[in-house]
């Protein structure tokens, strides 16, 4: 392919985010007196935007949007102020980056994780790493499978699409990466199966970050 760009979801993709998420969530909920989730159960709400997750912890009678506004609200104060707890990177991942750095590669994040929380993960695990760009959920950009964030992203590196490879562990990713007219690479190790991956139009399919080498 004469890869010069690999795009990299975020959460179960770059990161292991999952307990962090799930306890803020489960925080969210504790205020409410409301019950709350296990480790799996959040495994399959995650992948949509903060917005989806809290209103899928929700109870469904309470899914209105006024209560949903008021719980990602309380979601995001928790969850920022202890996002990187229990959060860490995927094994194999730090030196997969440097290894892309070191043959000129171009590194790029699309995730449907808020901005800020984005930019502080990216930052707190990765500070040594010079990303073209770090993208999470902004208002008006609508989020992934939309290809719109993608196609921001192809605009700043100024690389072909038949140079890029995007890469994510979940079906939107690999819808996003089909909208965007990329290949995709499927990865096992975050948040999804590798059926759902299968299903959705996975390009690849990887169970560790050093195979994605062979794939440049």
């Amino acid at each position: 392919m004469n890869t010069q760009l690999v795009i990299f979801d975020l959460d179960g993709t770059l990161l292991d985010t999952i307990g962090d998420l799930a306890v803020a969530c489960n925080a969210m909920l504790a205020l409410r007196g409301l019950p709350q989730h296990s480790y799996e159960e959040y495994c399959h709400f995650v992948g949509n935007g903060i917005l989806r997750l809290v209103e899928r912890a929700l109870p469904g009678e309470l899914r209105t949007p006024d209560n949903v506004a008021a719980a990602r609200a309380d979601f995001v104060k928790y969850y920022v102020d202890h996002i990187d707890c229990h959060t860490k990177p995927y094994a194999g991942i730090p030196e997969l980056l440097a290894e892309l750095a070191q043959h000129g590669v171009q590194l790029a994040v699309a995730s449907n994780k808020f901005q800020e929380g984005t930019s502080k993960l990216i930052a707190r695990f990765f500070p040594e790493v010079a990303f073209t760009a770090v993208f999470g959920q902004r208002p008006d950009v609508p989020l992934k499978p939309d290809p719109a964030v993608v196609e921001e992203i192809l605009a700043r590196s100024g690389v072909a699409k038949e140079h890029v490879l995007y890469v994510g562990d979940s079906g939107v990713d690999m819808q996003t990466a089909r909208a965007a007219g990329l290949q995709s690479v499927g990865v096992t190790w975050g948040f999804r199966d590798r059926a759902e991956l299968e299903a959705t139009g996975a390009c690849r399919i990887i169970d560790r970050p050093d195979e994605l080498l062979a794939l440049l």
